[in-house]
């Protein structure tokens, strides 16, 4: 082998071991499910123009909120057993409990709710990852379910959309981990939260009940009408729990003009993120049906919305 040879050989062979020591280690990554089901609470009918077509309903709102995050959406009816409530939650990826008019304690709704709660938090000790949503009534709901009694007060906001008083938690919270800067920041000066709440979370009662502060951490707060000073969104310090007191379905999904509904740029992006966030929640469950044909019986798409804009301010509304 002549000398320049030689030399080329050996400049190969160095090349090729810097390469091989400079890949990088193989990540290790979590198992997504790219087909998960969010269930969606049915909540009970409050209103007397509604009570014709049914006991409980969901807004379609709520469901295309979900689906445009990617996620398919199953109705949970307030009728079944508690063991049918356990099977049903080895099949879903998530939970979202919506707004709307119930009894925080005694309701079918309350019930219901309760019992996946505690499937949720036995399943996530465990490291069966499970996550849970609640919008207005939602989140008081799982206020009250973590602290074991209901601590709301008067805490109206009624038809106004608001900026959020954003904590520094808020800055390194997983709920808003993907918002960009220019977002965040808009989100803590324009009114981009639609509120329709008349009770709510008191900041001082959740700063002197230790399950509430030792449970969640405030990611931000409103005050009311009455000038109360109200927590506005909450993060779950160990479990994939989340709540927010206004609705950020309604900023792409519903469009009665008499109401705040936030339908700006960024009042629509922070709507598709959180969207985003919580189906990505979803993903990390591998929770899933185990027959095909059984799943495709139990999602939203075998039931057909009602149009309801014209006495109601949902554009559609499913009844069951």
């Amino acid at each position: 082998m002549s000398s320049v040879r030689f030399l080329a050989y050996l400049w190969r062979v160095f090349f090729c071991c810097c390469c091989v020591r400079a890949m990088p280690a193989k990540i290790q990554q979590e198992p997504l499910n790219d087909r998960p089901v969010i269930g969606i609470l049915t909540q009970l009918v409050s209103d007397d123009v509604m009570r014709p077509f049914g006991r409980t309903y969901i807004p379609d709102s709520y469901v295309t909120y979900l689906e445009s995050g990617g996620s398919r959406v199953m109705p949970i009816r307030l009728t079944l057993t508690t063991a049918e409530y356990e099977n049903i939650f080895w099949k879903i990826n998530g939970l979202l409990l919506i707004g709307g008019a119930a009894d925080l304690e005694t309701s079918d709704f309350a019930r219901v709710a309760k019992i996946f709660y505690k499937l949720a938090l036995e399943a996530n000790d465990a490291g069966d990852f499970f996550p849970i949503w609640g919008t207005c009534m939602g989140m008081q709901l799982l206020t009250v379910l973590v602290a074991g009694q209901n601590l709301l007060t008067n805490t109206t906001a009624e038809n106004v959309a608001l900026p959020l008083n954003l904590t520094a938690d808020a800055l390194t919270s997983r709920m808003f981990q993907n918002f960009p800067k220019r977002l965040l920041k808009a989100l803590a000066e324009e009114p981009l939260t639609g509120n329709f709440h008349n009770y709510g979370l008191e900041v001082k009662t959740f700063q002197e009940n230790q399950k509430l502060h030792g449970f969640f951490t405030p990611l931000s707060t409103n005050t009311a009408e009455n000038g109360v000073h109200f927590v506005s969104t909450l993060e779950g310090k160990k479990y994939p729990f989340y709540g927010v007191q206004w609705h950020p379905e309604v900023n792409r999904f519903q469009w009665d003009r008499k109401l705040s509904f936030p339908h700006s740029p960024h009042a629509v992006q922070v709507s598709s993120l959180l969207a985003e966030f919580f189906v990505n929640e979803g993903r990390r469950s591998l929770h899933h049906f185990d027959n095909p044909e059984k799943e495709a019986s139990s999602l939203i798409y075998m039931h057909k919305p009602v149009y309801t804009a014209n006495f109601t301010s949902y554009e559609q509304a499913y009844f069951f």
